[in-house]
């Protein structure tokens, strides 16, 4: 069952050693089924059973020769088995067992990759949690916009990780489909009960309709579930990237006591695993391209996909699997300076209430385009005049018409912008 090859190590689903031992019980639950149908003597299967084994090196050196990698297993595995080794592999093509075999793959390496989603969707939930009143300015194109609080930005991203976990349970469902129906799919010399035994003994399901392959829409979609979170992941890092720089230093990556940031200058404490996140999701972008080409092959099926996916498959989920942890280590380990939040939020001189006050003044029976004009008219002063929004708006006459000062210092209350944050963490599950 596909228990049996849940691994600690993900790269190690990609090896030859289990690789190869997929393919041995899948060859041998087809035999385990034809001997339900009557079709193998039971005692034949229970020699193949007992016996059945492979030498990885063995199989490498007779595909040296061969030039084909399921002849050369099924030689290996012959040298074995001895005379009931007939049974073996009867009536199946190649492609049973690889595309089989890849589906379990994915699927070994989907759920190792969903362990380290939840190992990032619990550390978004803890640091969202615990930031959630830390004040900070929110900001669009890069500029200040209006306030926030970090923990808000953590539950955005908290929020979009829930997602992507949803998307990859429904990516490991779609490619969990296996086929043993023969060189062109249509069970011309097997019964289609041998594949459906084979799927469930190997933890699949059988794919209601194939040709000599399963068809790539399935890989291509599985790709791109993988690359989506990659975009999210990298979404992450640039953001904390962005929080490092010296004119904004309100977050850092951690960094260890022995860690050096430069081979010039000494000071430098650089943001190199975003960075390094960052140029990873490119490759799994990559990567989903080229599964998208393998989706069109010629008739019944070719080769084309084969090389492309030896190489995206294993790179695309060890990729993704190490960049989770990075990820993981990254929001667990970070340093949040809380007073520069305060520090940058406060730099803008009051600006970020310049909607606050539109409003109130639109409330008042200004008309909006009036209101705007007002606004803005004190808000570009506050730069000529190294003042603050409240201090304009106190001298303008036209304002104070509609507004009070004490009304305006009421208005510019983070309190009163930040009112609904727990509303929002309510809807996401994330009461403190």
């Amino acid at each position: 069952m596909i228990e049996r090859y849940t691994l600690p190590e993900i790269g190690k689903i990609w090896e030859d050693e289990n690789r190869f031992r997929i393919w041995l019980d899948i060859e041998i639950h087809a035999c385990e089924a034809r001997a339900k149908l009557g079709d193998i003597p039971a005692e034949d299967v229970a020699v193949i059973r007992e016996k059945a084994d492979f030498n990885v090196q063995r199989i490498l050196d007779i595909e040296a020769e061969v030039h084909h990698d399921v002849i050369a297993f099924l030689t290996n595995v012959a040298e074995y088995v001895g005379e009931p080794s007939r049974h073996i592999h009867y009536g199946m093509t190649s492609s049973d067992v690889l595309d089989t075999t890849l589906a379990v793959q994915m699927k070994q390496a989907g759920e190792l990759i969903l362990e380290k989603v939840d190992s990032v969707i619990a550390v978004l939930k803890k640091q969202a949690v615990k930031y959630k009143d830390t004040v900070a300015v929110g900001r669009s194109h890069g500029v200040h916009a209006e306030p926030l609080t970090f923990g808000f930005k953590l539950a955005v991203w908290y929020s979009e990780m829930l997602r992507n976990r949803e998307r990859l349970l429904r990516a490991i469902e779609t490619v969990s489909a296996g086929k043993i129906s023969g060189a062109v799919g249509t069970f011309a010399h097997l019964e289609p009960f041998v594949e459906e035994y084979v799927c469930e003994q190997m933890g699949l399901k059988p794919a209601a309709i194939s040709t000599q392959i399963l068809q790539r829409d399935r890989h291509a979609e599985y790709m791109s579930m993988l690359a989506v979170i990659a975009a999210t992941l990298e979404k992450i890092s640039v953001e904390i990237r962005h929080l490092q720089r010296t004119e904004v230093l309100e977050v850092e990556e951690p960094f260890g006591s022995r860690q050096k940031g430069s081979s010039a200058m000494p000071h430098k404490k650089n943001p190199i695993v975003s960075e390094r996140i960052s140029g990873m999701a490119r490759l799994l972008r990559g990567h989903l391209v080229a599964a998208l080409e393998n989706v069109a092959l010629w008739h019944e099926r070719d080769i084309s996909h084969s090389s492309v996916e030896r190489v995206i498959m294993p790179d695309a989920t060890i990729t993704l699997y190490y960049m989770l942890e990075k990820t993981r280590f990254l929001l667990d380990g970070m340093v949040v300076n809380a007073d520069r939040m305060k520090e940058n939020l406060e730099a803008n001189r009051g600006l970020v209430f310049s909607q606050s006050i539109l409003l109130n003044l639109v409330d008042q029976g200004v008309s909006r385009e009036e209101a705007y004009r007002l606004v803005q008219r004190n808000a570009l002063n506050v730069w000529h005049n190294q003042t603050t929004l409240l201090d304009e708006l106190k001298k303008d006459e036209t304002v104070l018409q509609y507004l009070s000062a004490e009304t305006l210092d009421n208005i510019c209350s983070l309190e009163n912008r930040l009112r609904n944050i727990n509303t929002v963490f309510q809807r996401l599950g994330l009461d403190s």
